[in-house]
């Protein structure tokens, strides 16, 4: 096994941009989107491949098919209607989304079309009740600069977003309609050769320019990037990675597919060496000889009424667990595929003896598909209705890993900055023009309000935000490109604050909640508003902010109000706070009268247990020294 190293296969990365905008409705009805777990619609569909104009399947779209999946979908009538259920043609494309989207594309300096034909993108994994996308080619070409570095555009466009999975069971795959129909543009870099640690940065800019317009969608979910990526020695193949969540991902992403792809190469010389070629007569049923196995898997499949199937390849011993780099071998891009059809997975000859399957099991395998030590073999087990599909896909990706190394794959990014697969990539029979809508014109009129509603710099931006405000740049960056820069700008223009401690709460504050694993989507913007609201009449204290926060994100209170009296939180009067604070040093003078005014700190923290969110700490710690130094006195 060698060490891999990214500087000599020679990478090649380009970024799609998914982000939501700021609409107060969907991109083709009049529906606005609220995210609600209450569902009062749920309905069921069945999506199949059709063919395109010319006839043809897209690949993706069959491949897909292939899982036969029911879909549920849930929809609630405060965000969707007949629209998203198909059983009504699209409205109008909103006037607001068309706007954003052209000062976006001006904003990158890309050139938009005088017309534009929205289109029809074949998707029939459930996350659209029509089984397609609607989109539209906005504008071509274009740049943008990420520090010294300048990053060409390829395309822009603007399109629907899809459905919220919410989860699968069996043969049932569920959908929230919430989301579908929020209208987002898609902006594809072209791709570029730089150090690993950049590209964070060069996607850190293009979204500070989305957010620079003030017209797009903050928080979980409403940016998403994609990444392509490519190898020198790939033949051209550009494997497109999905869901990359954070951006402190994507370095690991690109490196893990870059020693993907490369792996996959070593794997494909290989297998060539090996001569291997399938045969229809290296399939076994091998149910029956493996029912007194004692692998519990196995034990398992037998008892749900599966087929335990073998399949044999010749001079292919060590091949599947063959690791031409770490975590990258032959048996996991299979066991990848396996699991796309919802099998638990597949075991090979390399791995074996294990998994309660024994010696002797191995050897009247082997007798009956008659292989020795140089060959391989693959245990499957699957319903029977879908085993030779599984097969056939199998065989497939091994005949083109052999042939052509890289498979051309949609993948998804794990958790952990790796990549597995999800689907083959679609072709030009996915695309489609749209019948229930007529093409877009876009007037000079647009063109010129589009280029003088570019919004500034980012560098400008923050600038003026320091200025404004009186606050440092770090800080400044901080909200400017948090979810809650228009919550602060109206917290500051309506109350009597300070912008640092406003700005501090906002990007400090709940984020170190949200690190303890509470959840910030359960704060809604008016109770933020409202905790300000408060602190400037003199109701609740600095620090009752805090406790406040963290009682609303844990989902104890749903509201502030509830939260002060789930947390006996309420202002004290100056009388009452006083002879608290007397009390304390009365009972503590023995404290006092060994550390003097040191004693300040062991008395600070018998006040603040019963005073905290009652009162500023500023005015305890004055009070308590206050005191302290009387009784010194006396």
């Amino acid at each position: 096994m060698e060490k891999f190293s990214i500087k000599d296969v020679g990478v090649k990365v380009g970024l799609e941009i998914h982000q939501q905008l700021e609409t107060n409705k969907k991109l083709f009805c009049n529906c606005t989107p609220i995210e609600s777990d209450d569902y009062s619609i749920k309905f069921q569909r069945k999506l199949r491949a059709s063919k395109s104009e010319l006839g043809e399947f897209d690949p993706a779209a069959l491949f897909e098919s292939t899982k036969s999946k029911t879909i549920m979908y849930y929809a609630n009538e405060e965000s969707s209607c007949l629209v998203e259920q198909d059983e009504e043609p699209p409205h109008e494309l909103d006037e607001d989304a068309r706007k954003i989207a052209l000062v976006i594309a001006a904003a990158l300096k890309s050139n938009i079309f005088s017309e534009i034909y929205p289109m029809r993108k074949t998707v029939i994994d459930g996350s659209n009740t029509t089984g397609f996308q609607r989109t539209m080619l906005i504008s071509q070409g274009g740049f943008y600069n990420a520090g010294e570095t300048k990053i060409g555009i390829q395309s822009i466009c603007l399109e629907e977003d899809a459905a919220k999975i919410l989860g699968e069971e069996g043969t049932t795959r569920k959908f929230g309609l919430e989301r579908l129909g929020v209208p987002l543009v898609e902006i594809a870099t072209d791709p570029f050769e730089v150090e690993l640690t950049e590209i964070k940065k060069i996607a850190l800019s293009l979204g500070r320019i989305l957010r620079s317009t003030k017209k797009v969608k903050r928080g979980l979910g409403s940016i998403r990037q994609d990444v392509n990526v490519s190898i020198k020695d790939g033949g051209g193949i550009v494997i497109e990675v999905k869901g990359v969540q954070q951006l402190d991902q994507l370095e690991k992403v690109v490196e893990y597919e870059a020693k993907r792809q490369h792996g996959l190469l070593k794997i494909s010389k290989k297998i060539l060496e090996t001569n291997w070629k399938y045969d229809k007569d290296n399939k076994k049923d091998i149910t029956e000889l493996f029912s007194k196995c004692q692998s519990k898997i196995i034990q398992s499949a037998i008892k749900k009424n599966h087929k335990i199937i073998a399949i044999s390849f010749k001079n292919m011993g060590g091949i599947f667990g063959y690791l031409p780099y770490e975590g990258i071998r032959l048996g996991k891009e299979v066991a990848e595929l396996v699991r796309f059809f919802g099998i638990g997975g597949v075991f090979h000859s390399d791995e074996l003896p294990n998994y309660g399957i024994e010696t002797s099991d191995l050897n009247g395998l082997k007798n009956l598909l008659k292989i020795n030590e140089n060959d391989a073999f693959l245990i499957l087990a699957a319903p029977e209705e879908k085993v030779h599909i599984v097969i056939d896909q199998i065989i497939a990706r091994i005949e083109h890993i052999k042939n052509q190394g890289i498979p051309i794959d949609t993948r998804l990014a794990t958790p952990t900055g790796e990549t597995k697969f999800l689907r083959p990539r679609p072709g030009a029979a996915r695309m489609y023009p749209e019948t229930d809508i007529p093409p877009i014109i876009v007037t000079e009129k647009e063109l010129s309000d589009a280029e003088k509603n570019i919004p500034k710099l980012w560098d400008d931006a923050i600038k003026e935000i320091e200025i404004k405000y009186k606050m440092n740049k770090q800080l400044s960056e901080q909200i400017f490109d948090s979810k809650h820069i228009e919550l602060f700008e109206k917290i500051i223009e309506n109350i009597k604050t300070n912008p640092t401690f406003v700005a501090s709460i906002l990007c400090s504050t709940i984020t170190n909640l949200e690190r303890k694993g509470l959840n910030s989507n359960l704060l809604k913007n008016q109770e933020i508003f409202k905790l300000f609201e408060l602190l400037d009449k003199g109701e609740i204290a600095k620090e009752s902010i805090e406790i406040i926060l963290e009682n609303i994100m844990s989902n104890k209170s749903q509201n502030v109000e509830e939260a002060m009296k789930n947390t006996s939180i309420e202002s004290i009067k100056n009388e009452d706070l006083d002879q608290i604070i007397q009390n304390i040093v009365n009972k503590n003078q023995e404290i006092i009268k060994n550390q003097k005014e040191r004693a300040i700190g062991p008395l600070m923290g018998i006040a603040m247990k019963e005073l905290r969110g009652k009162a500023s700490g500023e005015i305890i710690n004055n009070l308590l020294l206050e005191n302290i130094k009387k009784k010194l006195e006396e």
